[in-house]
């Protein structure tokens, strides 16, 4: 079976992240602050075949609050660590929305999408953890 082209052609950065990384709580602060809910992480630097370090998962009520959600990851990464996303896609339906920044990747999700797709079911080797807001 050849591999995947999107596998064999993404590159990861350098410098690996942590959960403590800039990206990362900025990320986990923009979501709980457009009151994105059931916040997870999860790691996925000890799985070969992951194409990023982390995924960040939550949900929004609405396709409205998904693309707030999304645009203001956006806004707020860029705003402090100056890095934009390699792409994002879904703005269009606004049902879940992905910002990918090649080491993590933002999945912003309504519930029946998020529950349809199970990345965390489908992760689920990965080192999970729940974010909620302090």
């Amino acid at each position: 079976m050849a591999p995947l082209t999107v596998l064999s052609t993404r590159k990861k950065a350098q410098q690996r992240l942590t959960r403590e990384s800039e990206i990362f709580t900025t990320i986990i602060k923009a979501i709980q602050d457009k009151k994105g809910e059931n916040i997870v992480s999860l790691d996925l630097r000890q799985i070969p075949e992951a194409v990023a370090d982390f995924f960040i998962i939550c949900e929004a009520n609405s396709g409205t609050q998904v693309k707030a959600i999304a645009d203001y990851v956006e806004e707020e990464v860029e705003k402090n660590t100056s890095e934009t996303p390699y792409k994002h896609e879904g703005f269009n339906s606004q049902q879940w929305v992905l910002v990918d920044y090649v080491n993590v990747v933002v999945h912003v999700f309504q519930p029946e999408n998020r529950k349809f797709y199970n990345l965390e079911e489908m992760w689920s080797d990965a080192d999970r953890m729940d974010h909620t807001d302090d």
